[in-house]
C-alpha cells in the first residue's frame, strides 16, 4: 500500500512545484540516484546467497537435502573405508551401547583421496544408513566477497540441520561439506579475513562452548588436498576420523565394473576380470565412464550386445581421449609405427604378457601408443623393475635411432618418464650414491648419476632391439595396413621371429 501511495504522491508534488515555477531538476536527479542505489541493493540481495547474509530466506542459500537411494552396497570396492565410515555412523544409531563403554561420539569424519574415488558417493550412502537429518553443502557456497557472509552461512547451516532434526523427531544430524579445502585452508596470515572468519565459525560450531549435544551433529567432509587443511580443523575433537578413499585395486575394479554393467547387455566375449586388469590406476569415476563409453560405442554400431572391442575402445578413450582427425603423412606414420613397436618389443621381453595393444590411431596428443596390461597391481618397486620400465620408455627413441639414425620430438614424454624414474632410483637410495639427502648433495652429482643410469639403460635397450629386426619388419607392415596390432597377435609375431643380430637391418627398412 505504501508503494502505491508514494507512486501517486511524488509525481503530484513535482507537478505542483513546477506550476509554482520552482526548478525541479535537482529533485529529479536526487530521485534517480536514490533509485539506482536501491536497484543495485535489490539486485545484490537477489543474487545467490546475497540475502542470506541479511537473514532472509533465499532458497538457493539453504543447505541441500539430497534425495537419493544410494546404499553402501551400491559402492564398489572401498571395503575398509566403508567399514570405518559405518562404524562412525553407528555411534549415532547405537547410543546406549557407546555410553556403556564410555565412548565419546565422533564429531567429524574427513574423507580424503584422489578425485573420482567415491567420497561424495559415500556421503550420499551415509544419508540413508542412519536415521538422521541430513544436509549437504559445497565449500564454494561459503565464499563471498563481503566479510562475515561465510560465517553467517555456517551458522545458518548448523541451525537449519538442528531445526530439521527437531522437527522430524530425530536426535542426530549429519552435515556433509564437499571440497572443504575451500574454507578450511591453513591460516598463514596472508588469507583474507573472510576466509579466516568462515573457518573460525566452523571450528566453533564443531567444538565450541555454545555447541549443543541435542541433537548431536556429525560433520562429514571431503577433500583431495588434506595437506592444505588447517591443523585446528584436523585435531581430535573436530575431525576425529580421517578415512582414506584410495584408488581401487583389481578386485575392487572388477566389483565396480560389475555394478556399472548390471543394466547393460554384455556380449559373451566380455571378461570384466580382464578389463579390471587392464585398468590399473583408474578411479571409480573412470571405470563408470569406461562402461558408459563402451555402451555408446555399441549403440553407434547398432550392436545388440556390448562386445570386448567396445570396452577396448572405451579404455583407450578414457585414458587418452577420443580419436582425432589428424592425418599423418606416410613417412610420419612409418616412423610412429617403428617407435611404438620399439616400446612394445621391450615391454613384452622384460615383462612377458604385458602388451595389450599396439595402435597407430591418433588419440589426444598421441600419434600412436602401446597399451600395456599390468599383470598385477604394484605399489612397491625394486630397482630392477624400475630399470625395466625405463627401458620400455626408451624403446621408442632407440627404435628411431636404429632405423632413422636419430630421434624425434615424439620421444619427449618418454624421456620425461624415464628421467622421473631414474631420479626416483637415486632418491630411494638404489643408485651408486647410496642413501642420500638431496638437499645436502651437489646437484651435479645427482645429474651425473641419473645420466649414468640412463646411458647404461639406453645401451641395453639398443642391444635388445637390434636382435629383433624381423619383428620390426613384419609388425610395421601390419600396423601400416590395419593400424592396430592386438596383444596376442604381437606375441605370436614375436614368437615366430626369434631374435637375430641386426646386421643390415637398416638396409631392409630403408626409406
Amino acid at each position: 500500500m505504501g508503494k502505491e501511495w508514494l507512486i501517486g504522491v511524488i509525481p503530484g508534488v513535482l507537478i505542483f512545484l513546477l506550476f509554482l515555477g520552482v526548478n525541479i531538476t535537482p529533485f529529479i536527479l536526487f530521485a534517480l540516484v536514490l533509485g539506482a542505489i536501491f536497484f543495485l541493493i535489490r539486485r545484490q540481495q537477489g543474487g545467490q546467497g546475497g540475502n542470506f547474509a541479511l537473514g532472509s530466506k533465499n532458497k538457493q542459500s539453504k543447505p541441500v537435502i539430497p534425495k537419493t537411494d544410494i546404499q553402501f552396497a551400491d559402492i564398489g570396492g572401498q571395503k575398509r573405508a566403508k567399514k570405518e565410515l559405518k562404524e562412525a555412523l553407528d555411534f549415532l544409531v547405537y547410543k546406549d551401547k557407546i555410553e556403556q563403554y564410555g565412548i565419546r561420539p565422533i564429531k567429524g569424519v574427513l574423507l580424503t583421496g584422489p578425485p573420482g574415488t567415491g567420497k561424495t558417493l559415500m556421503a550420499k550412502a551415509a544419508a540413508n544408513y542412519t536415521n538422521s537429518a541430513f544436509a549437504a553443502a559445497s565449500g564454494s557456497q561459503f565464499v563471498e566477497m563481503y566479510v562475515g557472509v561465510g560465517a553467517q552461512r555456517i551458522r545458518e547451516l548448523f541451525k537449519e540441520v538442528r531445526t530439521m532434526a527437531e522437527k522430524n523427531g530425530q536426535d542426530s544430524a549429519i552435515i556433509f561439506i564437499d571440497e572443504i579445502d575451500v574454507i578450511g585452508g591453513k591460516r598463514d596470515g596472508q588469507q583474507q579475513k573472510e576466509y579466516d572468519q568462515t573457518l573460525n565459525q566452523l571450528l566453533t560450531e564443531m567444538d565450541g562452548v555454545a555447541t549443543s549435544d541435542k541433537p548431536r551433529v556429525l560433520v562429514m567432509a571431503a577433500t583431495n588436498r588434506k595437506d592444505m587443511l588447517d591443523a585446528a580443523l584436523l585435531r581430535p575433537g573436530r575431525f576425529d576420523r580421517h578415512i582414506n578413499v584410495n584408488l581401487p585395486d583389481k578386485p575392487a575394479r572388477e566389483q565396480i565394473l560389475t555394478i556399472h554393467t548390471a543394466n547393460k547387455p554384455l556380449g559373451p566375449d566380455v571378461e570384466l576380470e580382464k578389463i579390471a586388469q587392464e585398468t590399473f590406476g583408474f578411479s571409480g569415476a573412470q571405470l563408470e565412464s569406461v562402461a558408459n563409453e563402451a555402451a555408446i560405442y555399441a549403440m553407434r554400431e547398432s550392436c545388440s550386445k556390448i562386445e570386448a572391442r567396445h570396452f577396448a575402445c572405451a579404455v583407450d578413450k578414457v585414458m587418452l581421449g577420443e580419436k582425432v582427425d589428424r592425418e599423418a603423412s606416410g613417412e610420419e606414420k612409418r616412423r610412429v609405427a617403428l617407435h611404438e613397436l620399439g616400446h612394445a618389443i621391450v615391454s613384452e621381453i622384460v615383462r612377458p604378457g604385458s602388451v595389450s595393444q599396439v595402435t597407430l590411431s591418433p588419440r589426444g596428443q598421441a600419434l600412436g601408443y602401446v597399451r600395456q596390461n599390468p599383470l598385477e597391481d604394484h605399489y612397491l618397486y625394486t630397482k630392477d623393475a624400475m630399470e625395466k620400465q625405463i627401458m620400455v620408455s626408451l624403446g621408442g627413441a632407440v627404435a628411431e635411432e636404429i632405423y632413422y639414425g636419430g630421434r624425434s620430438t615424439g620421444s619427449k614424454n618418454d624421456f620425461e618418464q624415464a628421467l622421473a624414474m631414474a631420479q626416483e632410483i637415486v632418491q630411494s637410495g638404489m643408485s651408486r650414491l647410496g642413501i642420500v639427502h638431496l638437499q645436502f648433495v651437489d646437484k651435479t652429482r645427482i645429474h651425473d648419476e641419473v645420466e649414468h643410469l640412463l646411458e647404461d639403460l639406453l645401451k641395453r635397450t639398443h642391444e635388445l632391439l637390434a636382435k629383433h629386426d624381423a619383428v620390426f619388419q613384419n609388425g610395421l607392415q601390419t600396423l601400416l595396413d590395419a593400424e592396430v596390432l592386438q596383444g596376442d597377435e604381437f606375441r605370436a609375431l614375436l614368437q615366430q621371429n626369434q631374435p637375430q643380430e641386426r646386421g643390415t637391418a637398416q638396409e631392409h627398412m630403408a626409406v
